[in-house]
């Protein structure tokens, strides 16, 4: 999407006043970045706050990383052409909050995890834990590229930019930003954004219910009669991927592999002091995301309604940039400044702290150079904000022909994320011991559900894309366990005879 239609490119509509919120709105991320900053000393500084944070400001952060822009731009256009059925998912979703509370939270702590694949290495060693790390690596880029895309598009229907631009300018502004403030910056910075996201979409929501025409009653019921109120599907059907059944349990075990095993969530539940205060964090975000999922799901609606009852208006474009253009072409002046404000905070997106710690704690640290200076780490993991950043700007640009980005996100997720998500469950839940065991699992598992969802996308098998994580999860756990059994076979096979002893005498406990 680089030429945009000559309707959205109305740089005029952005007045002066929309851009002095903006550059406030935007100024303020770099007063909370210097704030916050200026005295990371060390990488436990810069990764963990030093686990100084309020249980609050973790929260709003969680909610504010959860929502992205993928949320301010995909659940209005979901809502727009299909109904509110993604409320499914979020159930599914809490439930694997309380599940993390439980089982993942007490973990880390105990093993005093700076970041969560470190766990890994004490659980099964070092290799799982650079396979887990390489895993989180591919699944985090591939997802907050398709983040940054959402963000980025709709910042460049509104301003009436390339969208090669829009992600250029929003990369540099991530890498200055986050390279500098490090996790305690990216944690305040996220409950500053998360509070201009719900009053942004508050706001929008309110002006859409201004702008309806006739009885309120009446205008939802043409919402109702197009069945884009649709909340539940209780069918029985494993090839449709819009039922209760399979959205929930899709939730549920994207929900696991995200708020338990995937560094960029988990990462701000470690920054509170203790694994109680992390428990009350993510028992928060559950209070807290609910009515902001469905203030943007309203919004959808809304802007539905709206269509509706202005025929004569023609929707440009897809369904993705409906609420942009919006913005653009209905919001007065004042209002447009605060919705584009929350965009592109959203857009600022802070998967580049996790990315870094990551990649320090669980491949540079060990493997490439151990025994540095605090020092040293430090400015490598300034330095790979830097590296990632740009891999994440390529990736972006790369979404473009992407439809449905909320879905796309998912489909993604669900090919690489139960193969992770099976490990950690294997070292929770069993006591099973396996090293390599996991990696081969791991691999063969992600392209047993690759080749799945290939094959679904074909026509070629009828089944529904949201299964493929909990496939992909038991196929990794059921894996581990064999071919765990199976090394450890190999090995006592092939580990030499202590001198002096041969397999008979040894079989009767004889001594030659």
């Amino acid at each position: 999407m680089t030429d945009l239609c000559p309707a959205c490119c109305i740089l005029a509509a952005i007045n002066g006043a929309d851009m002095a919120i903006v550059a406030v709105a935007v100024a303020m991320l770099f007063v909370l970045s210097w704030a916050f900053g200026r005295r990371e000393e060390n990488t436990n500084d810069f990764f963990l706050g030093s686990r100084k944070v309020f249980p609050i400001v973790a929260s709003l952060s969680f909610v504010a990383t959860e929502i992205s822009a993928l949320t301010l731009i995909g659940v209005p256009a979901t809502a727009y052409s299909e109904n509110w059925q993604y409320l499914q998912f979020f159930i599914g979703l809490a439930a694997a909050r309380i599940a993390v509370c439980f089982l993942f939270i007490p973990v880390f702590y105990k093993y005093n995890c700076t970041s969560i694949y470190e766990y890994l290495r004490d659980r099964f060693g070092p290799q799982t834990q650079y396979a887990g790390s390489i895993f989180f690596f591919i699944t985090r880029l591939i997802a907050a590229g398709v983040r940054l895309y959402a963000a980025c598009m709709g910042v460049a229907v509104i301003m009436g930019w390339s969208l090669g631009f829009a992600v250029l300018l929003f990369s540099v502004v991530s890498i200055i930003f986050i390279a500098f403030g490090g996790i305690k910056a990216v944690v305040w910075a996220g409950a500053y954004q998360a509070m201009m996201i719900i009053a942004a979409g508050a706001v929008l929501l309110a002006y859409l219910i201004y702008r309806v025409e006739g009885p309120f009653g009446s205008a939802v019921q043409i919402a109702v009669d197009a069945g884009r109120l649709s909340l539940f599907d209780f069918r029985f059907e494993l090839n449709n991927p819009a039922t209760f059944w399979a959205v929930a349990a899709n939730g549920f075990f994207i929900g696991l592999a995200v708020f338990g095993t995937d560094q960029e969530m988990a990462q701000r539940l470690l920054t509170v002091q203790t694994h109680k205060k992390s428990q009350e964090t993510i028992f928060m975000t559950i209070i807290l995301g609910l009515p902001v999922l469905c203030i943007y799901l309203a919004i959808g609606t809304g802007l539905f309604i709206f269509y509706r009852q202005h025929p004569d208006i023609a929707v440009l474009g897809q369904a993705k940039e409906v609420m942009s253009q919006f913005i653009t072409n209905f919001l007065p002046a004042g209002l447009k400044g605060l919705l584009l404000s929350a965009i592109i905070l959203a857009s600022i997106d802070s998967p580049l702290a996790s990315l870094a710690s990551s990649f320090v704690c669980d491949i540079y640290r060990p493997v490439i150079r151990a025994g540095a200076g605090e020092r040293h780490y430090l400015l490598v993991s300034r330095l790979a904000i830097v590296v990632f950043g740009l891999i994440l700007a390529l990736i972006a640009l790369a979404c473009a022909p992407v439809q449905n980005i909320l879905w796309f996100a998912f489909e993604i997720f669900s090919v690489t994320g139960g193969a992770t998500l099976g490990v950690f469950l294997l070292g929770i839940l069993t006591k099973t011991k396996a090293n390599y065991a996991n990696i081969a699992a791991m691999i063969i598992s992600t392209v047993a559900m690759m080749t799945l969802l290939l094959l679904k996308k074909f026509g070629r098998i009828d089944l529904a894309w949201n299964w493929l994580i909990v496939i992909g999860t038991a196929t990794t756990m059921l894996l581990s366990y064999i071919l765990s059994k199976l090394e450890k076979v190999l090995n006592n096979r092939l580990r030499p005879l202590p001198f002096g002893r041969d397999e008979k005498s040894e079989k009767d406990g004889l001594i030659c």
